[in-house]
């Protein structure tokens, strides 16, 4: 009897314990309950705050921009005489070297420049004679000198029409002693091919009135070409750096400084041109590419905060602001990005407090 008492009393007591131990369990909430119910997170938490200072921001000036070749170095092959284009043995994007030939052309004013030379070099033979024989008889006192100073006339013009026709064959580049209608076109200087404008069998008009055949330009240096607006053009000057970024390398720079600008804004768009310079010997840059030329413009204070506090909430941008111990949502303006940290405009104040870490777990506001 005694045994079945204890056994009676153990159970009533582990009964009230358990009791004992729920009631204790919902009076008393987890740590995780008490963070949902909107209690500051611990200084170790996953929000990181800092204060709003002012700093001192280089002000800069984007300029759009592309590469062109530099003027001077480029080089436009014309046809020097009428005619119908036999081959054309270069295309876009080859090197040449000066005295390259690039083209030939069959062409009718070859023979007729062939046929002006030969009846010119008779000429000026015949010439030269009458007027050796005519010296000749002067110093014998059988004519007068003045017969010998007409021969002496007559023969310069007939060399000086020679040497006219001479010249003639030269920009045709064919030789006196030659009889043919090709003409061979060479390239004058060393470069890379930009353009080819005829094919085979076309008919190319002479020096006169044509589009060059073939265009070539020394590529080793290039222009970086930029358009700044009439408001900025005063903070723009030659000699100031300048950085240079191209759409076709996106995460690289090259660095110069402004070498030129134009004489006269363009009456259009305002804006007058800016050129720098940048060595090109592995040929990256390409005429026509487009890019950026970025200027250093002086510095000007402004409040930062870090970029890592920069919420996007829809056409929004915000940030959180720490007041009375609870993150506060704050809309604002936002500048340049320089360095991992964004300028504020408008919206906060030096000695703010905005979250830097964890920002984006505030959003929408902290959980009730």
């Amino acid at each position: 009897m005694k045994l079945n008492l204890g056994v009676y009393l153990f159970d009533a007591f582990a009964i009230a314990l358990g009791v004992s131990l729920l009631l204790t369990g919902c009076n008393h909430p987890s740590q995780d309950q008490a963070k949902a119910g909107g209690e500051d997170l611990p200084a170790d938490g996953p929000v990181r705050y800092v204060k709003v200072t002012p700093q001192t921001l280089p002000e800069t000036l984007d300029l759009a921009a592309k590469v062109q070749a530099d003027p001077t170095k480029i080089v436009r092959i014309f046809p020097p005489a009428s005619g119908r284009v036999l081959s054309i043995d270069v295309k876009p994007g080859d090197h040449v070297r000066r005295g390259q030939a690039v083209a030939s052309l069959s062409s009718a004013d070859v023979a007729n420049a062939q046929s002006d030379y030969a009846k010119a070099n008779i000429e000026a033979e015949r010439a030269t004679r009458t007027m050796e024989r005519q010296k000749v008889l002067v110093d014998r006192g059988a004519v007068a000198e003045k017969d010998y100073l007409d021969a002496r006339a007559q023969a310069d013009e007939a060399r000086a029409e020679l040497a006219r026709a001479k010249q003639r064959l030269d920009m045709l580049n064919v030789s006196p002693s030659t009889t043919t209608d090709r003409v061979t076109l060479v390239s004058p200087d060393s470069g890379v091919v930009l353009d080819v404008s005829a094919a085979p069998g076309e008919f190319s008009k002479s020096l006169e009135s044509a589009n060059p055949l073939i265009t070539i330009a020394d590529l080793n240096t290039v222009w970086i070409v930029g358009d700044v607006f009439e408001k900025d053009v005063a903070k723009v000057g030659r000699g100031k750096p300048a950085t240079v970024t191209l759409q076709a390398y996106p995460g690289q720079q090259w660095s110069g400084r402004i070498d030129s600008l134009s004489g006269a804004l363009d009456a259009t768009t305002r804006s007058l041109k800016v050129r720098v310079v940048l060595p090109n010997r592995d040929r990256r840059f390409k005429p026509e590419m487009f890019g950026t030329i970025q200027v250093e413009a002086g510095a000007h204070p402004a409040l930062v905060v870090p970029a890592t506090a920069i919420v996007r909430e829809g056409n929004a941008t915000i940030v959180f602001v720490k007041s009375a111990g609870k993150p506060e949502q704050r809309t604002v303006t936002v500048g340049q990005t320089v360095d991992g940290n964004v300028e504020i405009l408008t919206g906060l104040h030096a000695r703010d407090e905005v979250a830097a870490d964890g920002a984006e777990l505030l959003k929408g506001g902290p959980p009730e």
